[in-house]
């Protein structure tokens, strides 16, 4: 029996299996390598605006401490579970290790909607979250993040309120804060660029020119909205295809990415920006185009449709959007499509959370190009391991990439041995 239960950790359970049988891992090795360390769950009652009391429930989900403290981003979304909280902590941990950051995974949240909170009663379950989570966090054990729901400000009220029960500033307590608070240049766009970056070196690894190619972006929120605008206006990729929660928008010869930007900036969502161009959302990933970003949800890539899609390069934005059963077909369609799996994709966000925690302990702080130089760097070095352990040993580029991952947190496991 286990407390991590439904589709997602099933999902990253999955695929850890299908790694352990490729590295003969000894089954009775494998369960120390897959079930978190730690998990916390807690009620933050919160008073309302209306004036009555509401308790939400929150996570957090420590994977593994072995070299470093776990990172992970937190998340408000309405309907969070600890087993999501726990995959997205593993898919971390192989995420960390494969970049080399001296971290394990980890990964928290609140099950509310932060669009039917007021401001007020998102920084009151702010607040009341990072206080439950007091005991359990440090710069030394456990370092917050962003993800979907929370933002800069949301990190500004975890900061604070660590740092009152401490008594002094401490802003190694989280990454991605606002600048003025010891955040880093280059922080929010960090996931985004590096999505833009590997497509790039991805392009150069097929011969593909980026400046002739077309790209889908599914998920307009940061992540995909910095991929987009990266891939156009830095690459010269034509963009064809946007979708968030509200709209699905289609165009072959592109779309106008500055009018919606500001539409985007005016409205919020892409609701609204266009009927000619609209489309189903499921049918957009479908469509042709030479780069499919994948920015938004879990297992969206299924079984059922990964055999329609007619992209040459997948870049999965998103953490875990492709099930291991597309993996299985995506596998058969090496040849025509290049993938680029999301533990390295996506990559480029905690690679610069990184080097925000570093900055906040030396107290000393880079400019946006240095930090982006070091990005790049990192997410060369990993490409290229990735790329050559695929060629080396006649895999996927997914299962190169976990692969890594495993390994190295087994070789930590491994020589820190088991404490009595």
């Amino acid at each position: 029996m286990t407390i991590y239960t439904g589709p997602v950790f099933d999902m990253a359970r999955t695929q850890f299996g299908i790694i352990a049988d490729h590295l003969d891992i000894p089954l009775d090795q494998r369960d120390r390598l897959l079930y978190p360390k730690r998990a916390i769950a807690v009620s933050i009652p919160v008073h309302m605006d209306d004036g009555s009391l509401k308790v939400f429930q929150g996570y957090r989900v420590q994977h593994h401490l072995t070299l470093g403290p776990t990172k992970g981003g937190t998340r408000f979304s309405a309907h969070l579970d600890v087993g999501e909280v726990a995959a997205l902590a593993v898919w971390m941990s192989w995420k960390c290790a494969l970049a080399g950051l001296p971290y394990g995974g980890a990964k928290g949240g609140v099950a509310c909607d932060p669009p039917m909170l007021s401001r007020r009663e998102l920084e009151a379950v702010s607040r009341r979250y990072m206080q439950e989570m007091i005991p359990f966090v440090s710069p030394q054990t456990d370092v917050m993040a962003p993800d979907m729901g929370t933002d800069e400000q949301v990190m500004a009220w975890f900061m604070d309120t660590y740092s009152m029960h401490q008594g002094h500033a401490v802003s190694e307590i989280v990454t991605g804060k606002p600048v003025a608070l010891g955040g880093t240049e280059g922080r929010r766009e960090a996931t985004g660029r590096g999505v833009a970056h590997l497509v790039r070196r991805a392009c150069d690894a097929i011969g593909l020119d980026p400046a002739r190619s077309t790209a889908i972006v599914q998920g307009f929120g940061n992540v995909g909205s910095v991929s987009a605008y990266t891939l156009a206006r830095r690459y010269g990729v034509r963009i064809t295809g946007l979708s968030d929660h509200t709209a699905a928008l289609f165009d072959p010869d592109g779309l106008p990415l500055d009018a919606i930007e500001r539409h985007v900036a005016r409205e919020g969502v892409l609701r609204g920006f266009s009927r000619e161009s609209a489309i189903d959302g499921a049918a957009l990933l479908e469509q042709r185009c030479d780069i499919l970003v994948p920015a938004a949800l879990e297992r969206v890539i299924t079984a059922e449709n990964a055999g329609r899609l007619r992209c040459r390069i997948l870049a999965e934005g998103a953490n875990g959007p492709t099930t291991p059963d597309a993996d299985l077909l995506l596998d058969q369609r090496r040849d025509e499509i290049f993938v680029i799996p999301d533990i390295l994709c996506n990559s480029g966000g905690v690679i610069v959370s990184y080097f925000e925690w570093v900055q906040d302990l030396q107290r000393l702080f880079w400019t946006e190009t240095e930090v982006n130089n070091r990005l790049e760097q990192l997410l060369d070095s990993a490409f290229e391991q990735v790329q050559q352990r695929a060629s080396d040993r006649g895999v996927s580029n997914r299962t190169a990439a976990m692969a890594i991952g495993v390994e190295r947190v087994r070789a930590g496991k491994r020589l820190r041995g088991l404490f009595p």
